[in-house]
């Protein structure tokens, strides 16, 4: 995969602004990651970065069942029940640190509601892995 970058965009996103595949790899789509502990219940009530976290690890187990791993993922983006920037942010800065220099390119956006109950964030995610 190829993250691309650009000098005619702005350097302030803290992700690359496209990525490509090359032919020959497997795409892997696992559904939002939610922030669930095993029993089904929502993690860190009420807490942003809590449920990013939550998220973020539900993410790789996934990834990971399908043979994939994070510096595998070619697109996020990140949903956040909030209409609060503050609380976007949070949710942001917790996922774009897991991802650390493997900066795909990320969507985050402000959502009205999310599925479960107490639900805050949920992650969308595109892996590609080399066969």
């Amino acid at each position: 995969m190829t993250l691309i970058r650009s000098a005619a965009l702005s350097d302030a996103a803290e992700y690359a602004y496209a990525a490509t595949v090359p032919p020959g790899v497997r795409l892997v789509f696992p559904a939002g990651s939610c922030p669930l502990d095993e029993d089904g219940s929502t993690a860190a009530v009420g807490d942003y970065a809590g449920q990013a976290a939550v998220c973020v690890a539900n993410l790789r187990t996934a990834l990971a069942e399908a043979g994939a791993e994070l510096t595998d993922v070619v697109n996020t983006r990140v949903l956040v029940a909030s209409t609060s920037q503050d609380d976007l942010v949070a949710a942001w800065e917790v996922v774009r640190d897991a991802f650390g220099e493997h900066d795909v390119p990320s969507t985050l956006m402000g959502v009205t509601v999310l599925g479960y109950d107490d639900q805050l964030v949920e992650i969308e995610a595109v892996a590609a892995v080399r066969e």
